[in-house]
């Protein structure tokens, strides 16, 4: 299969188009490299350098690639920024999402498999974390990203564009050639791994005293393999839907440093900080539809074997990519 792949030089996307070719798919990756990084883009992929804010740019990549599917990773994802910014992420996460959609139905593709988030939900009324809960999405982050799968909705019921919608827990991870390296780091895991390497002095906890455990949040950590096989099998012929990617186990922000200290077997310094506001206690996945309806299963379910990856990645790449 012939597929376009936006954002293919970010996280996410890196590890699914390294996957996509190994299973034999031709790749073409746009990207405006605002948030990725050209080192990780695999060499057999087809390379756009794109701006999608400029008039007729994602149409003429569409029409160059001619792909039968497109996968939507470009985007905008820093919760906190959100609620500073909300203009960037309306306008990236939906404005440049329509033009996506748009290019697809103008030139006849027939398959669009969309990036989207837990953050969709807000705070959830029970756990573990079905399709099935409202949305009630309480920051521009993931109110952008439900804008963008209700215009996916009504483009399949009108225009038959078939979608595939994947709504990640916390991706984690990395592959022996692609890692996790984002300009501004917000993630645990990275920021666990950087004190490791010496590339920071500490790492931080916010809030103590959360109604689980050990009093710090659980979250659920997917691998991103994991998240590259759900998405490859999204481009099944005849399969739409909206599909949860977690392990639906979850783990604390102490269980998380403790096994980043067991894996690298260096002691990892701590200060705790108050809540931040808006982090729910716990956000667990049930992602029992995407088993049953796509076949996945996840490989690497184990928070070790999920840092142990990662933990190789940073040390081969302790300032991540060059450029």
């Amino acid at each position: 299969m012939n597929v376009l792949v936006t954002g293919g030089a970010g996280y996410i996307g890196s590890v699914c188009v390294e996957h996509l070719l190994n299973a034999g798919h031709q790749v073409a990756v746009y990207d405006n490299l605002s948030e990725g990084h050209r080192s990780a883009v695999d060499a057999r992929a087809t390379f756009i350098l794109g701006e999608p804010e400029r008039e007729g740019d994602v149409l003429e990549a569409v029409r160059r690639v001619r792909p039968d599917a497109i996968m939507h990773f470009a985007g905008s994802t820093l919760v906190g920024e959100s609620m500073t910014n909300p203009k960037k992420y309306f306008h990236n996460n939906v404005v440049n999402g329509l033009r996506w959609l748009d290019a697809a139905v103008e030139c006849g593709v027939k398959k669009f498999v969309f990036s989207s988030t837990c953050a969709v939900y807000g705070p959830p009324e029970r756990l573990p974390m079905t399709e099935e809960l409202p949305t009630r999405p309480i920051n521009p982050y993931g109110e952008s990203k439900l804008m963008l799968e209700r215009a996916l909705a009504w483009y399949q019921r009108v225009y038959g564009l078939e979608c595939v919608i994947f709504r990640y827990f916390n991706a984690a991870g990395a592959t022996e050639k692609f890692g996790e390296h984002h300009r501004i780091e917000t993630h645990l895991i990275p920021n666990v791994l950087k004190v490791a390497l010496g590339r920071a002095a500490h790492c931080e906890i916010y809030g103590t005293d959360y109604p689980t455990p050990d009093g710090t949040c659980i979250r659920d950590y997917v691998h991103v393999v994991d998240l590259a096989q759900a998405h490859m099998l999204g481009l099944q012929p005849g399969r739409s839907g909206i599909y949860n990617l977690g392990n639906g186990e979850g783990f604390s922000v102490r269980e998380v440093i403790s096994t980043c200290e067991k894996v690298t077997g260096r002691a990892i310094r701590v200060i705790e900080k108050p809540r931040r506001p808006g982090d729910p206690p716990r956000l667990v996945a049930a992602a029992d539809k995407a088993r049953r309806e796509l076949g996945w299963q996840p490989r690497f379910p184990k928070l070790e074997d999920i840092i142990a990856s990662a933990w190789a990645w940073h040390q081969k790449h302790p300032d991540g990519y060059p450029d």
